[in-house]
């Protein structure tokens, strides 16, 4: 991922091993990370049996949330791109059970139309 599209909000796709290296922790038996997304500090990391949402929080960055979701559980999800003067598009995520979804902003590029495409490729 270069600087500048970390800077700017842009997705970018992730490095597995490194992704593999940091959920070592988090990643049951027989899993495997598939594909990853960087955007900004956060990760949005698709395996072999859920999606997991990585959210860092605060100045540092060492409070970390993971939000584990099985693919079944997502009732849908849509994209809303950005307008002649946003400047953010934005990809939410709705879970059964819950009343508001995840939500993750991206800069007005294609990027957000990769990891669409890749959570579309493992929920439908």
């Amino acid at each position: 991922m270069g600087l500048f599209d970390g800077l700017i909000g842009n997705a970018t796709e992730a490095d597995i091993e490194k992704v593999e290296k940091t959920l070592e922790k988090i990643i049951c038996d027989g899993e495997r990370i598939e594909k990853a997304f960087e955007i900004l500090r956060d990760l949005i990391v698709f395996s072999n049996r859920r999606l997991i949402v990585i959210d860092k929080q605060g100045m540092t960055g060492k409070r970390i949330e993971y939000h584990s979701i099985p693919y079944r559980s997502i009732t849908h999800f849509s994209v809303q791109t950005a307008g002649t003067f946003d400047l953010e598009a934005e990809l939410l995520i709705w879970i059964a059970g819950t009343e508001n979804p995840i939500a993750k902003q991206f800069r007005k590029d294609d990027s957000i139309f990769d990891v669409q495409r890749t959570l579309a490729t493992y929920v439908l």
